[in-house]
């Protein structure tokens, strides 16, 4: 028989799940973040450059790193994730010839991502975008002509959105000086060094099994293994696989539906505009919520890029992907979190 103990924390658990948290984040901010997101979509959509106005709209994600802080230390910050971006996405599209020399890249690219993040603290999102547009690379058609183009469309957007940062900040200036930035002590270090390979290994890893069994443009493999791995607890990122998985259930219908509309790139513009403002709405409230409208607008995004599946198939392949990098990115993370809370103790 069940104790009652455990019915509490099970119910404690379902409290948690369901709960819409309040946060005093302003509309405007959430307004910037879909402008950076959609402009350069809108722009290909009138000039029929939209295939690579959509790099441009992922550099232009860039934003979301953009503190509570003074126009400086906004532009400091957003300027150095673009040049993460521009690392990430290039290191490992000129790799991509080969699957597996790709995902080796990918790990790679998380393993830096991971040890920067850690050493200077940085907060959520953290490594994930970084992440993301590493996996995106390494499932783009390898075509070592394209690699300039590509480059400079993502800088492009990306450089768009350092302009939004400038003009959002001068309009609506910050007086609060946030926490500087301060590297970790001397006696995490080893640390840090450790779990960054492991974790770069896992990611990569997980992109390399998915290339193993044959998913195609497997992406969201290693973008949910290092989604999940975000939680801070074993209980955060049980939380965040039951969001993940229902989540982009449920986003995957929304996605259907709009796919059926056969949209105009317009149309598909002024989708990832509404998207991302629900999105950056969102995501301080509830991870759940937040990732039925990740998940049309990643597919809106990375099938723009690709395209070359069936609706069908896009749905079936991305849950496929999305259950699997959830399952190994929980596994992992609950060996990490416990080989990290070892190495706490001991030192």
């Amino acid at each position: 028989m069940s104790s009652p103990s455990r019915w509490r924390r099970i119910g404690n658990d379902l409290k948690a799940l369901l709960t819409i948290h309040k946060h005093p984040r302003p509309w405007h901010l959430p307004l910037v973040a879909a402008l950076a997101a959609s402009l350069p979509m809108f722009l290909g959509a009138l000039t029929d450059t939209m295939s690579q106005a959509v790099l441009a709209s992922i550099g232009g994600l860039v934003i979301i790193y953009m503190p509570h802080a003074p126009l400086m230390r906004r532009l400091i910050t957003v300027i150095v994730a673009l040049f993460g971006f521009i690392v990430s996405f290039s290191f490992v599209d000129s790799l991509s010839f080969n699957p597996y020399v790709g995902a080796f890249a990918v790990a790679l690219i998380t393993m830096l991502a991971n040890g920067l993040v850690r050493y200077w603290q940085i907060p959520p999102p953290g490594r994930f975008f970084f992440i993301m547009i590493a996996a995106l690379a390494a499932t783009l058609p390898f075509d070592i002509a394209l690699l300039p183009v590509r480059i400079g469309w993502l800088t492009v957007g990306a450089i768009f959105a350092v302009v939004l940062v400038v003009l959002y900040s001068l309009a609506i200036p910050v007086t609060h000086h946030a926490k500087p930035i301060e590297p970790v002590a001397p006696v995490f270090r080893r640390e840090i060094i450790t779990e960054s390979v492991l974790i770069g290994m896992i990611v990569g890893g997980s992109l390399a099994l998915a290339n193993g069994i044959g998913l195609v443009n497997p992406y969201w493999v290693p973008i949910s293994c290092a989604a999940i791995m975000q939680g801070a607890t074993v209980r955060d990122m049980r939380h965040r696989k039951i969001h993940r998985i229902s989540g982009t259930i449920i986003g995957m219908a929304l996605a259907y539906w709009l796919w059926s509309w056969n949209m105009s790139p317009l149309q598909v513009a002024l989708a990832v505009f509404v998207l991302m403002f629900i999105i950056e709405t969102l995501i301080v409230r509830h991870y759940g919520l937040t990732v039925v409208f990740i998940t049309p607008m990643t597919l809106l995004l990375a099938e723009s890029a690709l395209g070359n599946l069936a609706l069908e198939e896009l749905v079936q392949a991305r849950v496929v992907d999305i259950a699997l990098g959830s399952t190994i990115g929980f596994v992992a993370g609950w060996l990490l979190l416990y080989r990290r809370q070892r190495a706490s103790r001991l030192n």
